[in-house]
């Protein structure tokens, strides 16, 4: 947890957002949305280990439009939509040492059929995101890696730490130490993904 010995500067946020995946932008994009609908002018920051957004992501991806379609309607039309090339069809093969046979005439589940689907880049996607995020008014900061969380008096989690640099291997401060800054949020979100140490953390704690 956050070391209370180490004087640190703080931002204060209504929702603070780790992870600058599809999941944390997309939260980023509809909170503010909802904020916006009711006339609210409510702050919102998400940070992002990558060097940019995308720059952790997988790139290949075939994506179910829906989430797309509720979230920001209207992007199929757009000129600098991520998605551009839709599932028109499926094939399915058996694959054996003596070759392939065709089985795409079988049942299958929905779940394996892709028509409708789109096919891309989910790097791209994220890029994208980042930038409706961005155009909203939420502030994207790639390049700050969340080291810490920061608890209350109740253990409540009031925000992280990010953006310490200059930690030696075992834990002791470098030459070059910062010590990073304070992210305070009414509301903290985690969308570190399946490797996320905070996440870890708050699972463990």
């Amino acid at each position: 947890m956050a070391d209370d010995a180490v004087q640190r500067e703080s931002m204060e946020y209504d929702l603070v957002i780790v992870g600058g995946g599809p999941a944390g932008l997309s939260a980023a994009i509809r909170f503010k949305q909802l904020a916006d609908a009711a006339g609210e002018d409510l702050s919102v920051v998400v940070i992002e280990k990558g060097g940019e957004i995308g720059a952790h992501i997988l790139s290949g991806v075939v994506m179910d439009p829906v989430g797309l379609d509720k979230l920001i309607p209207g992007w199929r039309e757009r000129d600098d939509r991520p998605l551009k090339t839709e599932v028109t069809g499926d094939k399915f093969k058996f694959l054996g040492p003596n070759g392939e046979a065709d089985i795409s005439w079988l049942p299958m589940p929905g779940f394996m059929k892709n028509h409708g689907n789109y096919t891309g880049s989910l790097a791209n996607v994220a890029r994208w995101l980042g930038q409706e995020a961005e155009n909203l008014g939420v502030e994207v900061f790639p390049g700050f890696a969340a080291s810490d969380l920061v608890l209350g008096e109740n253990g409540e989690v009031k925000g992280i730490v990010a953006g310490v640099m200059g930690i030696a291997a075992d834990g002791s401060h470098k030459s070059d130490y910062e010590p990073g800054m304070e992210l305070l949020g009414k509301y903290v979100l985690f969308a570190e993904g399946a490797r996320g140490s905070l996440t870890k953390q708050l699972i463990a704690k």
